[in-house]
This record gives C-alpha cells, sequence and structure tokens, in this order.
C-alpha cells in the first residue's frame, strides 16, 4: 500500500506461506480433539459477527483514491490469518480444551475487530508486508492485555474482550505515529464521491450488525444486549445528523461526521453492556458517544494530531477511542452503583 517498500514477490508471499504453514502445524497439535457438546453460540450469529467485520469494516476502509479495492481484499487477508492466530494464542494463554469450536472462531473473529480497526489508522501508510506483521503483533499484545485484566485484575471474560475498541484505537494510532507524517496534496490521501458512498455503506452494514455483535458472547444477558445497543445506535444516529448540522458553515449534511458518530454509541454501550440494566441508560450514553465523536473529530484533528504528529487516516480515535473510553468510565460508575 506504501508507495516505497521492497519487492512484493520476494517478500508478502513467502510470509504468508511460512505463517499459514506454522499455523496448520500448531492446529494439528492443539485442536485434533473432537468436542460433540452443543455450543451456546448459534450460528446465525456468529455469521452476524462475520458480515460485520469482512464487508461492514471492508467497505468501512474504502474512502482513500488510490486504495479503495486494496483496502477491502487486505481487510479480508489480515482477517483470515488474524482468526487463526488468535485462536493459538488464546489457546496457549489459557488452553481450553473443554470449549467449542463455534466459540472459539467466534471470539477470535470478535478479536480481530480490534487488528481491522487499527488498520483504519495507518491506511495508505503501511504496506501488506507491515500489515501482515502489524496483525501477528497485535493479537498476541491483545491477548496478553486480556490475560493480564483476567488473572490480576480479576476483569470479567466478557469485558476485557470488549477492550478491543479501545485496543485497537490506540494501538492503531501508536503505529502510525511511527510513520513519516505525509503531504497533505498526496493522491492518496484524497478520496471520491463514490469512495465516500462505500464507505458509507460499510456504516450501514456496521450499524445493522452491531447489536449481533455485543450480544453474541453474552449468555445470560443476551436480549437485553441486543435492545440497548439498538437504542444507543439509533440516538447516536439522531445526534450525528443533528450536529452535522449545527456544526457546518453551509447548513448541510456532512457524511464525514455521520459515518464517525452513528457508531460511537454502539462503541460506548459495548464497553458497559453488563452494567446497562435500562434502555434509557444507553440511549444516554449514545447521545454522549455521538456528541464526543464530532466535536472530537474537529479538536483531534486541528490541535491535538497535529501536535502530536498522528495520522489517522479513517479517524479511529474519536470513532473507537474515544466512545470506548467513555464506554469504560459508564462500566465502572454503573458497576458501583
Amino acid at each position: 500500500m506504501a508507495s516505497t517498500y521492497r519487492n512484493f514477490r520476494t517478500s508478502v508471499p513467502w510470509l504468508i506461506l511460512f505463517l499459514e504453514a506454522v499455523f496448520m502445524v500448531l492446529f494439528y497439535f492443539f485442536f485434533s480433539e473432537v468436542h460433540t457438546s452443543s455450543s451456546a453460540i448459534q450460528y446465525p450469529a456468529f455469521q452476524d459477527v462475520s458480515h460485520m467485520v469482512v464487508f461492514g469494516f471492508g467497505f468501512f476502509l474504502t474512502f482513500l483514491k488510490r486504495y479503495g479495492f486494496s483496502s477491502t481484499g487486505f481487510n479480508l487477508l489480515i482477517i483470515v490469518l488474524g482468526v487463526q492466530c488468535s485462536m493459538l494464542v488464546e489457546h496457549l494463554l489459557w488452553a481450553s480444551l473443554f470449549e467449542d469450536g463455534l466459540t472459539r472462531i467466534t471470539r477470535a473473529v470478535v478479536s480481530m475487530t480490534a487488528v481491522v480497526i487499527s488498520t483504519g489508522a495507518v491506511l495508505g501508510r503501511a504496506n501488506p508486508l507491515q500489515l501482515i506483521l502489524m496483525t501477528v503483533v497485535e493479537i498476541i499484545f491483545f491477548h496478553i492485555s486480556r490475560w493480564i485484566h483476567r488473572s490480576y485484575l480479576k476483569v470479567q471474560e466478557y469485558d476485557s474482550l470488549m477492550d478491543v475498541h479501545l485496543f485497537g484505537a490506540y494501538f492503531g494510532l501508536a503505529v502510525s505515529s511511527r510513520f513519516s507524517e505525509p503531504s497533505p496534496r498526496a493522491e492518496k490521501n484524497s478520496s471520491t464521491p463514490k469512495l465516500d458512498l462505500f464507505s458509507m455503506l460499510g456504516t450501514l452494514f456496521l450499524w445493522m450488525f452491531w447489536p449481533s455483535f455485543n450480544s453474541v458472547l453474552t449468555h445470560h444477558f443476551r436480549q437485553p444486549a441486543i435492545y440497548n445497543t439498538y437504542f444507543a445506535l439509533a440516538v447516536s444516529a439522531v445526534t450525528a445528523f443533528v450536529l452535522s448540522v449545527l456544526t457546518t458553515k453551509d447548513g448541510k449534511f456532512r457524511m464525514t461526521d455521520i459515518r464517525s458518530a452513528v457508531l460511537a454509541g454502539g462503541v460506548t454501550v459495548g464497553c458497559a453492556t453488563n452494567s446497562i440494566k435500562y434502555p434509557w441508560i444507553a440511549m444516554i450514553l449514545g447521545l454522549l458517544a455521538s456528541v464526543i465523536a464530532i466535536l472530537g473529530s474537529y479538536c483531534l484533528q486541528r490541535c491535538l494530531n497535529p501536535a502530536l504528529k498522528i495520522h489517522d487516516a479513517s479517524g479511529v480515535h474519536f470513532t473507537f477511542g474515544l466512545p470506548a473510553v467513555l464506554g469504560g468510565l459508564a462500566h465502572l460508575l454503573l458497576s458501583g452503583i
């Protein structure tokens, strides 16, 4: 994806083949047992999460002029490699031998959301080799952080897994800060109305499947998680349209604001799902998350990002990072109450 990197043919294919060979050998030793127990997760719920990660994020990242098609293809590549790596790393840390395969792979797909979010921060600046290496490294550190949370901080399994938004956003920003500052007039940083339309289509995919994403791994709180997430998404979408008109000079809707803010409510509620008992709490969190996303896009892009030399290609900081921080604070507050 970057304009200068070593020969594509002599690096990327061999790295992919090497990783796949290692995964096959490790799967032979670790996942040769056969489980006949029924899964607590239904296959349609797993399908919803897969559609969200593959289709939703794949189209969500198609806003750069030179990387519209590349982003969807590379998104699929890092997902299929990362899911295998995630299952292996989690097995090494937890050795969950008596868990059914559908639960394992669903949790691996959810974990890969962190990597996809990080990709949005370095899009247009990292080449395929760097993206593959970032996927492997990030998924290892993500599971190590989960292991620390569960072993030493006594965080529940679902709560530690829903840190994907927070971890992915700030890991991507940390990686992005190590690249050189791009030229603001570079062709790779521009967009077209057609690509913006595809990106908005990805946002709609994410918006529709986000309730399944927040509820797929909750066993005793699944139905409340679904409708709390839906109400939070609805309020954040309404707030995004209102603030988009109020913050623009010409009084028109800006799709860039709406594309970022309509998902903020789902991110915030996902970090505090087990603590939200009533839908009006989710609605308030959705409103606050949308306000933070839109106002943060103005303040961070104009003030903080230039000062810290951070290049955030798709705005993951105010789309996923800040709403996740709000969700974490809300979880602490609601749990205390």
